[in-house]
């Protein structure tokens, strides 16, 4: 988060009065419809993976309410603000409390929800690549060829460490390491109920329908302003890309999504200031959107399980 203010505060900086007056005039002039079309899209989206949730838990038998998997998910998504990856943890936790199903199994199913999801997000990567190779190589290779190596060979190692961690946490008799064998068990039988399932191909078109809707969210909110209506699809699916790096420095992109949509739009030409304007508009309405719908959820999960008791 420390990061993230201090890119808010380091843009903020540089801008001139006149960058600042054209700024907050896109703001002004977009056509907000586009924008609430973009968040209706984002909640079918958040919807489709609560409801997609239910096939990861049905073969391990479990049968949800769908109001706890809905706000558990969104819960989760206000937690990733605050602190990234704890979402998960937070949803695993709070579907475990409210339908009594272990943690290990809930979050091992997440995993193997995350799994189907970078099957995608790699897809959505190549066709980027694709139609837009020579522009969106800079953004994925900045690094030089002595530190890819370099990542490569850390990560082989640590690879190593962990397969020699998990045959000792297996063979010993210790009471922690038992709890942590038991753990890893529930995250594997988690991962393993995809291809369990009895409704594979419902799980895949929710799968694919949620990617679509997180396209589709950044789509149109491109007819919000004059000046990115033209846009090619091509740009689209490339300031996607670039934007969804972003949300891997910072928590939910703050700072950094506005920025790197923003560059990415001005390799299309598109002048920077209604690029920043656009990054910030589209960045600004889906926080807004976890906040409320998060935090209301968060308000909730008690109260409907109160009642349920």
């Amino acid at each position: 988060m420390t990061l993230g203010v201090f890119l808010i505060w380091y843009f903020l900086s540089k801008l001139t009065p006149k960058d600042k007056t054209d700024i907050i005039n896109s703001f002004k002039t977009a056509n907000y419809w586009w924008v609430v079309l973009s968040l209706l899209l984002g909640a079918l989206s958040h919807l489709s993976r609560a409801y997609r949730w239910h096939y990861m838990l049905e073969p391990m038998g479990f049968k949800p309410k769908f109001p706890n998997t809905v706000m558990s998910v969104m819960v989760a998504y206000l937690v990733n603000l605050l602190i990234p990856r704890a979402g998960e943890v937070t949803r695993a936790t709070l579907i475990s409390k409210y339908e009594k199903i272990p943690v290990e199994k809930a979050f091992g199913s997440i995993v193997a929800e995350r799994i189907a999801d970078v099957i995608l997000l790699f897809f959505i990567i190549g066709l980027a690549f694709f139609m837009q190779a020579d522009l969106i190589k800079q953004y994925l290779f900045k690094n030089s060829a002595s530190s890819s190596i370099k990542s490569i060979i850390v990560l082989g190692v640590l690879g190593i460490l962990a397969i020699f961690f998990y045959r000792f946490v297996r063979s010993s008799k210790h009471p922690f390491f038992i709890k942590i064998n038991t753990f890893i068990n529930g995250l594997i039988e988690g991962a393993i109920s995809i291809f369990k399932m009895k409704k594979k191909w419902p799980f895949i078109f929710h799968t694919v329908f949620i990617w679509t809707m997180y396209v589709l969210m950044f789509y149109v909110v491109s007819f919000a302003l004059p000046e990115t209506t033209n846009l090619p699809f091509g740009a689209i699916i490339v300031g996607f890309v670039v934007g969804g790096l972003s949300m891997a420095l910072t928590n939910g992109g703050l700072g950094t999504y506005p920025i790197f949509v923003a560059s990415a739009l001005i390799l299309y030409h598109i002048d920077e200031n209604p690029a920043r304007a656009f990054g910030w508009i589209m960045w600004t309405a889906q926080t807004l959107m976890v906040l409320l719908f998060g935090g209301l959820s968060f308000l909730l999960l008690p109260i409907y399980n109160r009642k349920r008791a």
